[in-house]
C-alpha cells in the first residue's frame, strides 16, 4: 500500500468514516449497528467534546480508517482513556492500525498525560487482539456476555496499555542536592 498519513479528522471525511463503520466486519467487530445513519456520524464527530479526539488515515482524499480516542473528565481517572477503531477492509494488514493506534498512544501519553489507555475488544477477533499485543496492550480480564451481536450475546476483552510508571524517590530528601 502507498503511503498514508494520520492526522485528526475534518468534517468533510465523516461520509466516509460513517462508510468504514457501515462495511459488515467493521460493526461486527464494534458496538455499531448496520444502517448508519448520517445524522448520527454528523453528531457524533461534528462537534468533539474536550478530551475527545478522531484520528484518520488517509491515503491522498481516501479515508482508510478511524480511530476514537477520549479522555476520561473525572478527576480521577484523567489518567487514562479508551480508543476504539475501524479500518476499511480493504486496507487491512497493511499498517493502518497500526498507524492508528501508535498515533493514539503518542497523543495520549507524551501530550494528554494519559498513563492508562482501555479498550474492549470482542474475544473471536483474534487480528485485532494480535495488533494490540504487539502495542503493549495486555487482557486484564474477559466481560462475559458483554454485547449482542448476530442474534447472540458475545464476550469481550478488556485491555489495557500502562505507560511505564517515572521512578520517583519514597524519601522526598533524596531530592535534595548534597552539599559539598
Amino acid at each position: 500500500m502507498s503511503k498514508f498519513e494520520i492526522r485528526h479528522s475534518r468534517e468533510s471525511d465523516i461520509e466516509q468514516i460513517r462508510l468504514i463503520y457501515a462495511e459488515p466486519s467493521n460493526y461486527a467487530a464494534t458496538l455499531q449497528l448496520p444502517f448508519p445513519s448520517p445524522d448520527v456520524w454528523e453528531k457524533k464527530l461534528g462537534a468533539l467534546s474536550e478530551g475527545t479526539f478522531s484520528l484518520v488515515a488517509c491515503r491522498g482524499d481516501e479515508v482508510l480508517g478511524q480511530l476514537g480516542l477520549s479522555i476520561y473528565s473525572s478527576l480521577r481517572r484523567r489518567h487514562a482513556a479508551n480508543i476504539g477503531m475501524g479500518v476499511k477492509s480493504t486496507a487491512r494488514r497493511k499498517g493502518v492500525g497500526s498507524a492508528l493506534v501508535r498515533a493514539a498512544i503518542e497523543l495520549a501519553e507524551k501530550w494528554s498525560a494519559v498513563r492508562r489507555i482501555e479498550l474492549e475488544v470482542y474475544t473471536d477477533n483474534k487480528a485485532a487482539i494480535g495488533l494490540y499485543k504487539k502495542l503493549g496492550f495486555v487482557i486484564e480480564g474477559t466481560l462475559r456476555q458483554y454485547a449482542f451481536r448476530d442474534g447472540e450475546f458475545v464476550d469481550v476483552y478488556l485491555m489495557a496499555r500502562v505507560a511505564a510508571q517515572p521512578v520517583v524517590p519514597a524519601d522526598a530528601s533524596a531530592l535534595r542536592r548534597p552539599r559539598r
